[in-house]
């Protein structure tokens, strides 16, 4: 009899613990903590945002002009002048260039990697958005959204005088896109709740798959490694877990409202939400994905990009005033630009 209820003690003790640890811990703890708050400032709004892991800076899009930034401090590396209504950036180091979007003028600024100088612009189409580089291809491709095509643009490409190649027509709105590295590109086309399929060596569409039961696929990312694509989705507020080899759901995870991004990285997937909330998944078993943890953000910090080598997400927003009406966004204060910083909860 003794030895039952000192067992019994044991137990006892056992789950007391477990729920004074649980009772101490914050809501959202996981892997993932936010470590610090960069702030910018400076005038403009924003959209993607891009790391270069090698020299440690970040890319801002400001609407009119692209901050470059020291990634450890938020300060000052340099600014591109020259876009009108600027979405994403997409490096090429072995071209020594980089890429802007500029979705307003329907174009690309091509600027050097070394001195950030503007070498020029290509002109692309409508809606000039996301933008990436493909190693298979050895093309920048845009994807450009109320043109309907993605264009593909040579990195050595004369910045004066040269032309982009022949667009890819989609057949609906892309959003944003990944690339396998094989000769396959991913690209969501946010109108019509699907993923289009381009063969990049031909140049065009062989597949398109349904993203149900997510609608409006906006973010995009890849696990090259094992095939599978990230779809954030907005209608209804889902994380998509799609097979890259037939397009088959493997997983539908819930997540905030307004995602615009989603990424991979070190086994984990993310999810960057308007409404401030990061949703961190990953693989728990074969074939099962769960969410793993919420991490509260600020709001607006819908767009994020992951430095590879350190783990380190970077989430730009601002703070916000009151909306003028309930159909409106709100509006983002002068001057309060920053860049939320994420790191492992180890470091």
């Amino acid at each position: 009899m003794a030895r039952i209820t000192s067992s019994l003690v044991a137990v006892g003790l056992a789950l007391f613990a477990a729920m004074l640890a649980d009772a101490q811990s914050p809501p959202d703890a996981g892997p993932y903590h936010v470590a610090e708050i960069l702030k910018i400032g400076g005038a403009g709004g924003w959209d993607y945002i891009t790391v270069d892991p090698e020299h440690k800076h970040l890319y801002v899009p400001r609407t009119t002009h692209t901050m470059v930034l020291d990634a450890a401090t938020g300060k000052s590396i340099a600014d591109i002048p020259g876009q009108q209504g600027n979405h994403g950036v997409a490096l090429v180091p072995d071209a020594g260039r980089g890429f802007i979007t500029d979705g307003k003028d329907g174009s690309v600024i091509v600027f050097d990697l070394k001195s950030f100088e503007v070498l020029g612009k290509v002109k692309a189409a409508d809606d000039a958005d996301g933008i990436i580089y493909d190693p298979a291809s050895r093309k920048v491709l845009v994807s450009c959204g109320d043109a309907g095509v993605m264009v593909p643009i040579a990195p050595d490409v004369d910045p004066k005088a040269g032309q982009a190649d022949a667009a890819v027509h989609l057949g609906g709105k892309p959003e944003f896109l990944v690339a396998d590295g094989q000769g396959k590109v991913f690209i969501n086309l946010v109108n019509r709740d699907q993923v289009a399929v381009v063969d990049t060596k031909a140049m065009k569409v062989i597949d398109k798959w349904p993203t149900a039961p997510g609608g409006a696929p906006v973010g995009m990312s890849m696990d090259t490694e094992h095939r599978r694509l990230f779809v954030g989705c907005r209608k209804p507020q889902k994380l998509i877990v799609m097979s890259a080899e037939d397009g088959k759901v493997l997983a539908d995870l819930p997540i905030g409202a307004g995602v615009d991004a989603t990424q991979f990285d070190n086994g984990y997937v993310f999810a960057s939400c308007r409404d401030g909330s990061l949703a961190v998944a990953q693989e728990t078993s074969p074939g099962k994905f769960e969410i793993v943890q919420n991490l509260k953000t600020r709001p607006g910090a819908k767009t994020m990009a992951i430095d590879s080598t350190t783990h380190t997400v970077f989430l730009p927003t601002a703070e916000f005033g009151k909306q003028t009406d309930a159909r409106s966004r709100p509006i983002a204060r002068p001057e309060t630009f920053m860049v939320v910083v994420v790191r492992p909860s180890n470091r």
